[in-house]
């Protein structure tokens, strides 16, 4: 928990083109993973869903900043 806490505080200090550019990286990241796991399995594949999740919090407090 204290991670996503950590996380979320990070991204109060990024500004819009930080925000996108992290998404860029973290999906290309995400996709990577996710075909590595797809040819052999990950030793962690949780790591998987950890990303995704990072990527939707990126997205939702980008959103966040558009509509506000």
């Amino acid at each position: 928990m204290a991670k996503k806490q950590d996380f979320n505080k990070s991204l109060k200090d990024m500004n819009e083109n930080d925000l996108q550019a992290r998404i860029q990286e973290d999906s290309l990241r995400l996709k990577k993973l996710e075909f590595a796991h797809a040819i052999s399995p990950l030793e962690n594949p949780m790591s998987i869903r950890g990303l995704r999740q990072d990527v939707a919090r990126l997205k939702t407090e980008l959103q966040k900043r558009k509509l506000a």
